[in-house]
Order: structure tokens, then C-alpha cells, then sequence
């Protein structure tokens, strides 16, 4: 028999009748319900919303990673032309 697995469930148990003991579920519950609040006040965007965003951001990163390219490209050149 595999005792390796029931000594997990050992270990889990314990972990969780400590938890529960010193009140950590009651403030995990308590966390969950208040995220899940405001959750629903959030206001999300819409389809055409976020692809927009999404087309903000890919040309943002095309133009960095160029700039990026760009500066490396002219530093690496200075730096061959006086050595």
C-alpha cells in the first residue's frame, strides 16, 4: 500500500483542522466574499473596448522593442568603430 499518499492526507488534515481552529477559514470566507463584492462594482470593458486595448498594447511593445533594436544596434556600432 502507498503510504506516502496517506500521509499527505495526514498532513492536509491536520493543516486544515489548525486552520479552522485558529478562525484563518473564517477570514479566508470573509476575504472571498468582500473580493467577490467588489468584483461586481468593477466595470468591465466591452469587446470592441478591449480589443482596442489590445491593438494599444501591440503596437506599443512594436515600438519599444524597435527603439530598443534601434539604440543596442547604434551602441553596438559605436562601440566596434572605436576599438
Amino acid at each position: 500500500m502507498n503510504y506516502s499518499i496517506l500521509i499527505w492526507v495526514a498532513v492536509l488534515a491536520v493543516a486544515f483542522g489548525i486552520a479552522w481552529y485558529q478562525g484563518y477559514l473564517v477570514e479566508l470566507r470573509t476575504y472571498w466574499q468582500e473580493t467577490m463584492e467588489e468584483m461586481h462594482k468593477c466595470t468591465w470593458p466591452t469587446w470592441a473596448e478591449l480589443k482596442g486595448s489590445t491593438v494599444v498594447v501591440m503596437i506599443s511593445i512594436g515600438l519599444l522593442g524597435l527603439f530598443t533594436f534601434l539604440v543596442d544596434f547604434v551602441f553596438a556600432t559605436l562601440v566596434r568603430w572605436t576599438t
